[in-house]
């Protein structure tokens, strides 16, 4: 589903990725490992297509991600449908003034009924237990309760694949357990997972997949998830832990 070959890039002239293939197959849980400033959120992006390669191609289900392509605004559209974005930082992607507006800002921009729009948000209020919240400002919630919402907000678009950067960063044990069931979920309906992570302990049992980004920013390992994770030495070396 996702095909990334030879792809590179620069911000102002400064590496970010350096000659990355990987690929991805429908349905597969893949953990993005690396020290800080390696470039995982920068892949991840690229996968989106909120950036695009300076050299090399990125492959979408058989449909190569341009410039050109995503100024089709159909195409466009229903590429970011089907690929969903957490960002690390949840502030970066809540705008509306109220929950429910926010869950249902994506659903509108696709065109359903509104019938159909509000189910999505109902069912999507209810599976993130933010009920109670719905009417509630997002920027006046806690950040448990904003990664909440901006998890409701794409799974309400119905995506084929999740991608999630750090989705456990600055959250309390008790969310962060919440978050892994909810991840659990999404793979356990066929859907494909992509997950930049530092923090092994919460999402045991999610990947069986890891790719790991040097500070070189290159792909240094692409392995089962658990044998990366016992082999202490390896990620010593690459500063992980």
């Amino acid at each position: 589903m996702i095909d990334l070959r030879g792809v590179s890039c620069s911000y102002d002239g400064i590496e970010a990725l350096s000659g990355i293939n990987l690929r991805v197959r429908r349905g597969e849980s893949v953990a993005v490992i690396g020290p800080n400033g390696s470039g995982k959120s920068t892949l991840l992006k690229l996968i989106n297509g909120i950036i695009l390669p300076d050299t090399g191609s990125y492959t979408f289900d058989g449909d190569e991600i341009t410039g050109r392509r995503l100024r089709d605004a159909t195409f466009a559209k229903r590429f970011h449908q089907r690929v969903g974005f957490l960002f690390q930082n949840a502030d970066a992607q809540l705008f509306c003034s109220v929950v429910h507006d926010e869950i249902a800002f994506g659903p509108r921009q696709m065109g359903l009924d509104e019938a159909i729009v509000e189910v999505r948000v109902l069912d999507c209020l209810k599976l993130l237990q933010i009920e109670h919240l719905r009417l509630r400002a997002p920027y006046r919630l806690s950040e448990g309760e904003k990664r909440k919402v901006a998890i409701a907000s794409i799974l309400s678009l119905n995506p084929d694949v999740l991608v999630l950067d750090e989705p456990m960063n600055g959250l309390d044990p008790k969310t962060k357990r919440f978050i892994r069931e909810v991840m659990l979920s999404f793979i356990a309906a066929g859907k494909t997972l992509l997950c930049s992570t530092q923090d092994f302990t919460y999402v045991e049992g999610l990947f069986v997949r890891g790719v790991v980004i040097s500070a070189d920013h290159v792909v240094v390992r692409d392995d089962e998830y658990q044998s990366i994770l016992a082999d202490h030495e390896f990620l010593g070396h690459c500063n992980i832990v």
